[in-house]
């Protein structure tokens, strides 16, 4: 009787289930999913639950597929008690994963790994087993990329260090990120990137390498600030720091304002003051002493001496600090020698002042125009020779390299002989030498160019030879035809010189810049020149240097009135013009962070030119002078001695 209870009981048990079993296969069975959406780091992974209650579900007809619900994308599949890799979409290929080993517990959860912005939407799971089929569905949202910088300006004193602050709120790992940048917005400037968990500083501009980089301990915490080193007042701006991360991005500001002036800033601000300070109180102190009569010519002297000196020293040092802190190489070498050269020319010119006649001293003739070109000349070409070397330093053959020193080294002989004595065939062959260093250093032009030398030789030595023409034509020796050819050779040379440096020059950056340095130096040459034919020709007549200050200062007051004007424009007007050029560039650059002149050799040459050129039209002047003078005297000595032949004859 027990026994056929228990019998009957455990009957009932199975056959419940079995009933129970055919009303849920009847009916259908329930998906589940989750209670609501699942939110997730951008880069992370996140399992997208999909289950049913424990039931059993024959594997051999079972089918589990995930698509999105937007676009249809297949995402995984399980079929025939295997998933089903080849049936993804490519995306989401090694990244969509079963739990394998749960699908048979009614477990069809997928892992979904590394995260993007992409991977936003809308899941379908959908389950068939034995004709019947049931699904749910999954929302995802990725936690968007959140980058914060600071919240105000930085200010900072010229040649400190500051941190630009970059901070990614997010729990990316840092490989995830795919890049960050910084850029300067303002001028489109990279300064330091992020990339393949590298930092590669290489990529930097110019003006940022080897002055910037990450704090590197602080980029697994998502912090991407950066040092800058040695503020300069030019780094002043607007800096965007971007990530891109997961296919996503976004983006922080960091403004860099208020620099102040470093104490190299305040020495250039303080050379300046005192050279264009100095020189308007020298001026105004020897303009005082001239018109007073009880004033000794000694004091005089030495005024004038100050004048010539101390503005223009004060300059080259203001330069030089100038080049320490914001100026460029190229810029502050040469404006340097210019000013620390100047000194030479104003006491080459000081013979033309009519008061000081008497206080010329002996050793005045040690400043010669020539040594002032041949000193500037060897600092201006090994600029360049040092540019030229620097840009062919990745070619594999260096024949150019060869031919560029060579010829520097025969600019720089010629300079030394020069110093010494004044040979015009010196003077000739520099400027070839000069040419071909140029040409083997930076650029070979087309052939054209070589008969543009040829010319220029032609007219060089068509000098030379003007003098003997003369001596043997009678119709050259007139005035108006000695100052043609001195007026239309000097033009010539000029405008060739010009042109064949700017067919040198043309494709590099500072060209404009070198072509004043180059006009600059061609106008001393032909001072150098001249001066040399007139001190030739004097000597030639037996007569002292003195003499051709007195010949040159032939003529009416307002004469010697322009050459006092000029003098003054040379030795005050331009140092006061430059100081202030100088001072306004410093001040302007520090309060909008860019300079309003990118050179100033813009400045500084050109106006230069202007006070050599005048010098220039006195050498020319003088010896148009002395040559039609002594070509008249030669005429007359020729027919006294033609008359006094007749004379005897008869």
């Amino acid at each position: 009787m027990i026994l056929f209870e228990l019998f009957l009981c455990t009957s009932m048990d199975i056959t419940f289930i079995v009933i129970s079993m055919l009303l849920m296969i009847a009916d259908g069975f329930t998906v589940h999913g989750p209670s609501g959406p699942l939110v997730v780091p951008l880069g992370s992974s996140v399992v997208l639950p999909c289950y049913v209650d424990e039931v059993f579900l024959p594997m051999k007809d079972l089918e589990v597929e995930w698509r999105r619900t937007d676009s249809e994308t297949p995402v995984h599949l399980f079929l025939e008690g295997e998933s089903r890799p080849e049936a993804q979409q490519q995306e989401y290929h090694d990244r969509a994963h079963f739990f394998t080993d749960q699908i048979q517990h009614g477990n069809f959860a997928l892992r979904l790994d590394n995260l993007t912005a992409e991977d936003q939407g809308k899941y379908r799971c959908k389950v068939y087993s034995q004709q019947e089929s049931g699904e749910t569905e999954v929302q995802i949202y990725v936690e968007r990329l959140l980058v914060s910088g600071s919240n105000r300006s930085i200010s900072a004193y010229d040649g400190e260090d500051v941190t630009l602050n970059c901070s990614v709120d997010s729990h990316i790992k840092p490989e995830h990120f795919e890049e960050v940048s910084w850029i300067r917005t303002d001028e489109d400037i990279l300064v330091l990137l992020y990339e393949n968990n590298k930092t590669l500083t290489d990529s930097s501009d110019e003006q940022y390498r080897d002055r910037v980089e990450f704090f590197t301990d602080e980029i697994p915490k998502g912090n991407f600030s950066i040092r800058l080193k040695s503020v300069r007042t030019e780094d002043k701006g607007v800096y965007m720091c971007q990530v891109f991360a997961g296919g996503l991005s976004a983006n922080a500001t960091v403004v860099l304002e208020k620099l102040g002036f470093s104490l190299l800033h305040i020495t250039v601000l303080v050379f300046c003051f005192v050279s264009g300070s100095g020189a308007v109180l020298l001026l105004c102190s020897l303009i005082y002493c001239r018109s007073k009569n009880t004033v000794s010519r000694s004091t005089i002297w030495n005024l004038q001496l100050s004048l010539v000196f101390f503005p223009n020293i004060c300059m080259s040092i203001a330069f030089f600090f100038w080049g320490l802190t914001e100026g460029f190489l190229h810029e502050t070498v040469t404006c340097c020698a210019l000013y620390f050269l100047r000194s030479v020319m104003l006491i080459w010119a000081l013979p033309y002042l009519k008061y000081l006649q008497d206080n010329i001293k002996t050793w005045i003739r040690f400043f010669k125009i020539t040594r002032e070109f041949a000193v500037f000349t060897v600092i201006v070409y090994s600029v360049l020779f040092t540019y030229g070397w620097r840009k062919s330093a990745h070619d594999t053959n260096n024949d150019r390299r060869f031919g560029s020193g060579l010829f520097f080294g025969f600019v720089v002989l010629s300079c030394l002989i020069l110093s010494a004595d004044t040979f015009l065939l010196c003077i000739l062959a520099m400027s070839f030498f000069q040419l071909f260093q140029l040409i083997m250093s930076i650029a070979v032009p087309s052939p054209a160019f070589f008969i543009v030398i040829i010319v220029q030789a032609l007219l060089l030595s068509f000098i030379l030879f003007l003098h003997f023409l003369q001596s043997e034509f009678k119709f050259l020796r007139r005035r108006w035809i000695t100052l043609l050819w001195i007026i239309t050779i000097t033009h010539l040379d000029i405008i060739l010189v010009i042109y064949i440096h700017l067919t040198i020059l043309e494709r590099e950056n500072e060209y404009v810049e070198w072509i004043c340095i180059i006009v600059f130096n061609e106008v001393l040459r032909m001072i150098s020149f001249f001066d040399n034919r007139v001190t030739d020709e004097l000597e030639n007549s037996g007569v002292q240097r003195q003499q051709q200050t007195e010949t040159s200062q032939q003529g009416s007051n307002a004469f010697h009135l322009c050459h006092e004007i000029m003098y003054m424009f040379g030795a005050v007007g331009l140092v006061l013009l430059n100081s202030v050029t100088l001072t306004a560039e410093l001040i302007l650059k520090a309060r909008n962070g860019e300079r309003v002149l990118k050179d100033l050799r813009v400045i500084v040459f050109p106006s230069e030119c202007v006070f050599a050129l005048y010098w220039l039209v006195l050498q020319m002047h003088a010896y148009w002078k002395i040559d039609t003078t002594e070509s008249t005297h030669n005429r007359r000595n020729s027919d006294q001695g033609d008359n006094l032949s007749f004379d005897i004859y008869i």
